[in-house]
């Protein structure tokens, strides 16, 4: 084992932060970051049993390593138990930090032009359609999806290759001195300042302030497209950013005649017609939106082209499309979901799309649907060797391929077509069926007639589930948790319509700890579906114990009767020997169900009887929390419960969680939160405080 403490000095070929993501183990190198809401650290053994071997850790910090807690400042009493000579720590002060400094300092070794974007609104649209109309021409490297935090940038550029003609990637901060750290990562030739407006206005003492804070993305560019009708913005490149950069060409178009950049719009038949001059010489291009939004994010992705290309040979921006149009899950024929990637396809991008595949980690089989990858400037042979390997460490066992390349190297089993219209004229039903299916294709391929006859035939209401805007309410939620308070996610009755397998699989891939459902058929359908976190079981009937117990679920227990009923059933079954983790309800106040304080000593004088019984948690409910008129009686709820489950926990030899935060109670009550909390409709979006 080695152990530095100078800068990170790796020849690895893949950065991980995120131990859910390992492709070629021996090739990389894992940065543990303690978060607000994750610590890197505790994934370091689970890296290192799937054959990663070098790390990045903290001061400060500690992990668990061959079941010895280790001290990152102690690693070198740590060193003379280890006899793995491959083994690599660098101990950094700060992680994050050093993850930008190795990414800066490759940075360094690409003298192309690199777009860097920010702003408040537009940044990813931007992005895209530049690669979008870039990439059938020249070799782009870009931001996967939104990827614009201080992780998220270093992860982008790290991507940048040889091969590369060019890089666009964005920048997005929330406070004061941050952009400096993104600027030195990005290094952008060309800048882009979408707009300005109230996002992470919180973050700061003014919006000039913020305005500025953004401008230092371009301190050292020799480029600056920006949209002059945004005075803000206009009048901090004046007086701030001329000054640190003088020499810097400032590219400020405006709808207003007049400027040196004017763009005319003119609206045709559901279309818009940009009209500008560059060079001297006039030129048009057609948009298929109308709104502003649209017009702006448009405009900032043609003076980009203009200033990288020139205007000879402009590309087609009548194919452009709206962003939500890709990686959208769709209900498909064959009784089969679809993930709908149809827009573009680059092995950065198709890296994305397999890693939001196995987000869903169902029992269904996972299908790939895939055109031929252009311009990457590799060899073919080179290529889709890459390809193989990236669908071998992702899980993809066969595919359908569509495209001479493909169908000549052929890199997984499966079906190979020359073209789109060969797969339409023999769509294989039996390869399609009860799959989760990827579909990602080059635009030019035309994989939305895929998608078209792939998908099964809606009504016009249709309900939409966002999951990155779950994935916000959950991140949320966690923020106002303190380490290492447990979160329980509420996915009964569908997961409150919400589709509950799908909804599950994700809680699972961000991993909370616990699920609960209403009856024991929804935990049995979660199981048979892939779901392995624990699961309570909110109602469990009489009838459904067998199933609770032979699919591992846990039961919640809220009277003598139920107890009893448990016991008589483990009797008669002779399961007394299975242990069975069991879930007691406490009545504080509501007097619906739960146990009473009279109850407590012959419940747990029960429960001992049976010592294949095992209390995983005790909790309540909070009827009043969603509201602050009930504060005084929500207190006192609180206060029973803590006596309550203090009499429970002191009656057994191990840990018990407690938990009575719903949603509205984790964000009233936080000194109630215990060891765990259930986040329950609040996860989908439904704001329920009162407070």
């Amino acid at each position: 084992m080695k152990i530095f403490n100078t800068p990170v000095n790796t020849s690895a070929k893949y950065l991980l932060t995120d131990s859910r993501y390992v492709e070629q183990a021996t090739e990389s190198i894992f940065f543990a970051i303690k978060g607000e809401r994750h610590d890197g650290h505790a994934f370091i053994e689970e890296l290192y049993k799937k054959g990663v071997r070098e790390f990045v850790v903290e001061t400060g910090c500690h992990f668990n390593f061959n079941g010895k807690l280790v001290a990152v400042e102690n690693l070198k009493e740590f060193q003379g138990l280890v006899t793995d000579e491959s083994l690599i720590f660098w101990i950094v002060g700060n992680s994050i930090l050093a993850l930008q400094e190795v990414v800066a300092k490759h940075r360094k070794n690409f003298d192309i032009p690199i777009v860097g974007i920010t702003g408040s609104n537009g940044k990813t649209i931007v992005k895209e359609w530049i690669y979008e109309l870039l990439a059938n021409k020249i070799s782009v490297a870009k931001s996967p999806r939104s990827y614009n935090s201080q992780i998220g940038v270093p992860l982008s550029v790290w991507q940048l290759a040889k091969v590369h003609q060019l890089g666009v990637f964005e920048a997005g901060i929330s406070r004061k001195n941050e952009m400096k750290k993104l600027a030195d990562v990005i290094q952008p030739t060309i800048g882009i300042f979408t707009n300005i407006g109230s996002a992470h206005d919180e973050g700061f003492n003014s919006r000039k302030e913020k305005v500025a804070e953004k401008l230092r993305l371009f301190a050292k560019a020799k480029t600056l497209i920006y949209c002059k009708d945004y005075d803000e913005i206009g009048e901090e490149v004046n007086l701030l950013l001329k000054q640190i950069n003088p020499g810097i060409e400032l590219i400020g178009w405006s709808l207003h005649e007049g400027n040196d950049f004017f763009v005319e719009v003119m609206n045709r038949d559901g279309s818009v017609i940009l009209k500008t001059n560059w060079d001297g010489e006039s030129l048009e291009v057609e948009i298929p939106f109308v709104d502003d939004a649209a017009i702006e994010n448009a405009t900032h992705a043609l003076f980009c082209i203009l200033k990288t290309q020139g205007a000879k040979d402009l590309p087609d921006f009548k194919l452009l499309r709206p962003l939500k149009m890709r990686l959208e899950m769709k209900h498909g024929i064959y009784d089969s979901y679809l993930v709908d990637d149809s827009y573009n396809n680059d092995l950065a991008g198709l890296e994305m799309a397999l890693n939001f595949l196995n987000q869903h980690n169902t029992k269904r089989d996972k299908l790939l649907i895939l055109s031929d990858i252009h311009e990457t400037g590799l060899e073919e042979v080179t290529l889709y060797e890459t390809v193989k390997e990236l669908l071998i460490s992702k899980g993809i066992s066969e595919i359908i391929g569509v495209g001479a390349g493909l169908q000549k190297h052929q890199p997984m089993p499966g079906l190979y077509y020359g073209s789109t219209e060969e797969l339409l004229a023999d769509l294989p039903r039996e390869m399609l069926s009860n799959r989760f299916t990827l579909v990602k294709g080059a635009r030019v391929f035309g994989f939305e007639r895929i998608i078209k006859r792939l998908e099964q035939k809606v009504h016009g209401t249709v309900f939409e589930i966002n999951l990155d805007s779950v994935e916000n309410n959950l991140n949320f939620y966690r923020t106002k948790l303190k380490p290492p308070t447990k979160l329980m996610a509420m996915v009964k009755a569908y997961a409150y319509g919400s589709g509950s397998t799908e909804i599950a699989a994700f809680l699972q891939y961000h991993r909370v700890d616990y699920l609960a459902v209403a009856y024991t058929d929804e935990g049995v359908s979660l199981r048979e579906n892939g779901i392995e976190l624990p699961i309570m079981v909110l109602n469990p009937q009489p009838e459904s114990y067998q199933n609770v117990l032979n699919y591992e679920l846990e039961p919640e227990i809220y009277s003598l009767k139920s107890l009893r009923s448990w016991i008589e059933f483990l009797e008669f079954s002779g399961s007394l020997e299975e242990k069975i983790n069991i879930h007691l309800k406490l009545d504080t106040g509501m007097h619906r169900l739960g146990f009473t304080v009279d109850e407590l000593d012959e419940v747990i004088n029960l429960i001992k009887g049976i010592p294949d019984f095992y209390v995983k948690s005790v909790f309540s409910h909070l009827s009043g929390a969603d509201d602050r008129k009930f504060n005084d009686f929500t207190l006192q709820q609180i206060d029973l419960f803590t006596q309550m489950s203090d009499q429970i926990r002191a009656a057994f030899p191990y840990e018990i969680d407690r938990h009575i935060c719903n949603t509205a109670g984790i964000l009233s009550y936080p000194d109630a939160h215990f060891e765990m909390v259930r986040v329950g409709i609040g996860l989908y979006g439904v704001e329920s405080s009162g407070g």
